[in-house]
């Protein structure tokens, strides 16, 4: 009788157990979209009673869980190439837009007020200009308070897809750059302090007087930092505001072939650091990817609106319904 009663409750916790996986889907990777993701797994739980528990530790953290099979999706910002996915055994379907902006801690110097060429930027970030009235920097300032003080460099200390993003960006504007850097989620820094997540960068910024990084657009808002004018891919001056962040989105080029490999850095007329975030799923996992793609169908109907309240830009109707017929096709 005790052992049917034992057996009993091992049959009725192995219920439970089921009962609570099912609701609740497990997602780790990108710091970049974070925020959004944050605010449509809220919204989805209210509507379906399932949660999402989302972890923001990078890209990289996000593509070794998805390919470890610890977590039901991934996140990324620096796509996988289609062979790389192949060998993990993944998919990948773009999930929102956002963008990257150079904020600063420059005492008196207010949002769009400081002007870096793409180039200078990339010297910048090199350590080849390394103080705040070099004149490459004041070229393009007159009348802006550039004071004799170092530039500290704040950037990412772990993998990244917000690096990655950045660094293809600096690739583009500057050979030196792409010879002596390249493009990576992590790099060989030539100076700077290092930060984890853009949490941490952003924090960085905050705390220390004469710094400069590099973050997502949504964490410059919701801190209130100042962030440089750019610009465009022919040169002229551009800021980071939202119909210049879609003048990229709207020249994207997408392929359910390619598994949406793209970048969006440098296009014509645009501002120059625009970029997707991308979600990775297990190709055996069918029941399960089930699940997250119900997340994501449900905030690509009903999550615009806090997409573009966050700072990001909602996927164009056209690019959602592309990736609805990738999700069937690769069920």
């Amino acid at each position: 009788m005790l052992r049917k009663v034992t057996q009993g409750f091992v049959i009725a916790a192995i219920a439970a157990t089921s009962m609570i996986a099912a609701d609740k889907i497990n997602g780790a990777g990108a710091t970049f979209p974070a925020p959004c993701y944050y605010d449509w797994a809220y919204n989805y739980q209210k509507a379906t009673k399932t949660r999402v528990n989302y972890q923001s530790i990078g890209s990289g953290g996000g593509i070794k869980q998805v390919s470890e099979r610890i977590v039901d999706f991934g996140a990324t910002d620096a796509p996988l190439t289609p062979k790389e996915l192949d060998k993990a055994k993944l998919t990948q379907f773009p999930a929102v837009i956002g963008s990257i902006v150079v904020a600063h801690n420059l005492p008196g110097v207010a949002d769009e007020k400081l002007k870096l060429k793409n180039s200078v930027v990339a010297e910048i970030f090199a350590g080849t200009i390394t103080m705040w009235n070099d004149p490459k920097i004041a070229a393009d300032n007159a009348g802006v308070n550039l004071p004799a003080e170092k530039i500290i460099v704040a950037h990412r200390s772990d993998g990244s897809g917000t690096t990655y993003v950045f660094t293809d960006y600096l690739s583009e504007a500057s050979k030196m750059w792409k010879s002596k850097f390249g493009t990576g989620k992590a790099i060989g820094w030539a100076t700077g302090v290092g930060g984890k997540g853009n949490e941490g960068v952003t924090n960085l910024i905050k705390q220390t007087p004469y710094s400069i990084g590099y973050i997502e657009n949504a964490y410059k808002e919701k801190n209130n930092l100042s962030a440089a004018t750019l610009q465009t891919a022919e040169g002229k001056w551009v800021t980071a505001t939202l119909p210049n962040f879609q003048k990229a989105v709207k020249q994207a080029k997408w392929s359910k072939k390619d598994h949406f490999y793209s970048s969006l850095v440098m296009q014509d007329g645009s501002y120059p650091i625009v970029a997707a975030t991308f979600i990775l799923l297990p190709r055996e996992k069918a029941e399960e990817n089930a699940q997250v793609i119900k997340f994501f169908d449900h905030s690509f109907r009903y999550g615009d609106k806090a997409a573009t309240k966050l700072g990001y830009i909602a996927l164009p109707v056209e690019t959602t319904n592309l990736v609805r017929e990738y999700w069937a096709e690769t069920k």
